[in-house]
């Protein structure tokens, strides 16, 4: 039979200060695990990663495609659900969409991470 340990508060404190100092709340550990879940996938942390570090800010759908190594459908499909997770945003220019990062929303998943 196993036995439980129980700790005191204070030692807990002197253990592990940043975990017990902000607690998330239900709702915003909701929000974050499904961004996170959304990164789960190694294609969407690519292009994630090819959009944060493009020169401009900014990076056309155009070119995805080849650095990820997957057809155009497959991007856009990628690129839909970061942008439904609020992590990028995009701008339709002719018959391109030009994306780029949501730094708020990154920073919020950095701090969480921090």
């Amino acid at each position: 039979m196993a036995t439980r340990t129980k700790f005191a508060v204070s030692a807990l404190e002197e253990c592990c200060p940043a975990v017990l100092s902000v607690p998330l709340s239900e709702g915003r550990a909701e929000e974050l695990a499904g961004a996170f879940a959304v990164l789960a996938d190694p294609a969407r942390i690519r292009l994630l990663s090819l959009i944060v570090s493009a020169e401009a800010g900014e990076v056309c759908v155009c070119e995805l495609v080849e650095p990820l190594g997957r057809s155009q459908p497959t991007v856009s499909h990628h690129l839909k659900i970061l942008a439904d997770a609020g992590l990028i945003v995009g701008d339709k220019r002719g018959r391109w969409v030009w994306y780029r990062a949501v730094p708020e929303r990154l920073a919020g998943l950095r701090e969480v991470l921090a």
